[in-house]
């Protein structure tokens, strides 16, 4: 086993001969003839010249070996269903919604939007798109008419692929009104709907545009369509990023870069087999469900577990008992969803054969020590492994590559550079190199971006310059927007936005630290700190915790109290200088469905501006509370 300095070396100075390397773990119908075109910066074209598909990589050329063995495994504790689809099963629903979509008219090149729940068709949908060289959109499930009508107006699909409703909590969310309306919003008309009908909602059909799934489907049970082979740089989909504000900014991704950096992530960073069963508890929505629900696990040849439902519903032990189940290897999953299993009956973790799993993975957002620890506790010290990425980059910039050298986590860092990302820590004011441990910049990313990165933004090229590459002083480098800092072993560790960073009196402190020292009081579940327009100091940080014990949210002397002890941690963390104005109690964080805490919508309520596109909240009486706390009487 090499070691893992020398492996991400000579990833990024022996560019050309590691990722040739890695393009093997994938079919190609013509083999690339150059790896890396990188003559126009800061676009990177991966694998030129080489022919390829996604899907013929996820599913088709894995029927010689595994053509029974599970491939994908759908679970709604929703509607109380079960199915397993073999590699065989999949192929042939494949190629029947592939055949549908070609009866609707669409070609290589044409864009499908999809607005689904979490279905086996809405993942039948993406991989039959791949299948004949169209792109993908699709756009979670719970967005509302104006923001689904924004991304449908951007893609220009020929055809949306829907159902009659989603589900959440054992109640049905309509989804066709909502698609209607967004149609009529629209400036583009797409000229077919294919619905779903799960019979949850009665649907009203529009005559001549409208089409049926289970109805095609009929016609098409037999269908034979052959994969289309198409050049590495074509584009496979567009996802659109959550919370943008003005015109949603497309992320263009290509096929080949795509496919080999998901094969090389599964065997390096995710260390599973094929044959195996990987469960990733996102929703095809977000960039995690497009690479490790769908795409990753696929290629790598294991079983895919797709779940619709709540981490708590019929109780807080079911996902381990879906691990107990399917035998699942690898997991992955989102810092919040694990505080919410904090708050659970410790006992179902114990209930529960889990020794199938290897290890748990956490993205989504930075993952706090306390919970680490928690988790790592409570599933008897198996890897935890945290990582960080973006929808931009389609796979992890930071983490551990045990498939490469086994190394430990550090709680509260998403770990080292992975392989093919040459970072840099860079100072924000004159863009220079931050080389000594523990210094705060900006995390930066040298170009080329590694395959499977984005390409570009749809159908705006410029856009991609100026977001991306022109917002550090003097360098020509991808910035993430986030603070972060190395220490001597190398490894990073994020701590907030660069929008994010409070500066109290010209004292920048990353939100993140302040978190960290709130989380540690025993009686705090969860935090979020923002950072509010003072006229005094410029900014003063304000903090919202959830408590573990919400007995005493009405007991105002007993708040009082422990906003006190919240103060002295932070003082004895952190300094003086990072106390919050305030620590307030809420029964809960205003989140997306997706369970990413809004700061910013925070932010903009407790300085009493329009907090925006508030379409993906889960639950608007959230952000409503902390309106009462903050508005004046």
């Amino acid at each position: 086993m090499t070691s893992y300095a020398d492996f991400h070396r000579r990833s990024i100075e022996d560019r050309d001969a590691f990722w040739a390397e890695q393009a093997r773990l994938i079919d190609w119908q013509t083999p690339p003839q150059t790896i890396c075109d990188y003559s126009q910066p800061p676009f990177a074209r991966w694998f030129v010249g080489g022919r390829t598909n996604l899907c013929h990589n996820a599913v088709d050329r894995h029927l010689k070996d595994r053509a029974d063995q599970p491939a994908l495994i759908w679970v709604s504790t929703e509607t109380d269903q079960e199915r397993v689809y073999s590699f065989r099963d999949l192929h042939a629903e494949v190629q029947r919604m592939a055949a549908a979509l070609r009866e609707l008219g669409v070609k290589k090149g044409d864009r499908v939007l999809i607005y689904m729940p979490m279905i086996a068709e809405a993942a039948f949908a993406m991989l039959a798109c791949t299948r004949i060289g169209a792109l993908h959109s699709v756009v979670f499930g719970g967005f509302a008419s104006g923001s689904l009508a924004s991304r449908i107006e951007d893609a220009e699909p020929v055809v949306v692929v829907s159902a009659d409703a989603g589900s959440r909590g054992g109640k049905a969310i309509a989804y066709k009104p909502l698609l209607d309306e967004a149609i009529e919003l629209s400036r583009h008309k797409p000229s077919s709907v294919l619905l779903v009908d799960r019979g949850l909602v009665p649907m009203n059909l529009v005559a001549g545009r409208d089409q049926l799934w289970a109805t095609l489907r009929e016609r098409h049970l037999n269908a034979q369509v052959p994969c289309e082979w198409v050049d590495s740089t074509h584009p496979s989909y567009t996802l659109y990023t959550s919370g943008t504000t003005g015109k949603p900014k497309g992320v263009q991704r290509d096929t080949g870069g795509y496919a080999v950096a998901l094969a090389a992530s599964m065997k390096h960073i995710f260390c599973g087999n094929p044959g195996e069963t990987y469960f990733s508890t996102s929703d095809i929505g977000w960039v995690v469900g497009h690479s490790y629900i769908i795409y990753g696990p696929l290629i790598h040849g294991m079983a895919t577990l797709m779940y619709e439902g709540l981490p708590t519903r019929p109780d807080g032990g079911i996902w381990w008992r879906l691990v107990e189940k399917y035998k699942v290897t690898v997991m992955f999953s989102a810092p919040t969803a694990i505080r919410v299993l904090k708050k659970q009956d410790p006992a179902h973790l114990t209930r529960h054969d889990l020794s199938s799993l290897r290890s748990l993975f956490l993205a989504g957002e930075p993952l706090d020590e306390p919970t680490a620890q928690w988790i790592s506790g409570a599933l008897k010290d198996k890897p935890i492994i945290d990582n960080y990425w973006q929808t931009e980059t389609g796979w992890p910039i930071l983490t551990i590559c045990n498939g490469v050298e086994r190394a430990p986590s550090k709680f509260g860092s998403p770990g080292k550079a992975v392989y093919g990302y040459d970072i840099k820590l860079l100072d924000d004011q004159t863009g220079q190199e931050l080389t000594a441990p523990n210094q705060k910049g900006v995390i930066a990313i040298e170009g080329p971006l590694p395959p499977g990165c984005m390409q570009t933004v749809w159908r705006d090229d410029a856009r991609f310059v100026s977001t991306y590459w022109s917002s550090v002083p003097n360098r020509m480098v991808y910035s993430t927007f986030d603070w972060g800092i190395r220490d001597e072993d190398g490894y990073f560790f994020i701590l907030g936005r660069t929008d994010d960073v409070i500066n109290v009196a010209g004292h920048r402190l990353g939100t993140r630290e302040i978190e960290e020292a709130i989380a540690s009081h025993p009686n705090v579940a969860e935090v979020a700190v923002v950072g509010v327009a003072d006229q005094l100091k410029g900014q003063v940080a304000m903090a919202f915790a959830v408590l573990k014990d919400a007995s005493i949210l009405g007991d105002q002397a007993a708040l009082l109290k422990l906003e006190g002890e919240v103060m002295k941690i932070v003082d004895g963390n952190l300094g003086a200088v990072a106390r919050p104005a305030r620590v307030r109690f809420v029964h809960v964080l205003p989140k997306t469905r997706s369970g990413k805490v809004l700061r910013r919508a925070v932010q903009a309520v407790c300085e009493g501006r329009d907090p925006g596109d508030l379409t993906t909240m889960e639950d608007p009486a959230a952000l409503q509370q902390i309106r009462d706390m903050v508005t004046p009487a």
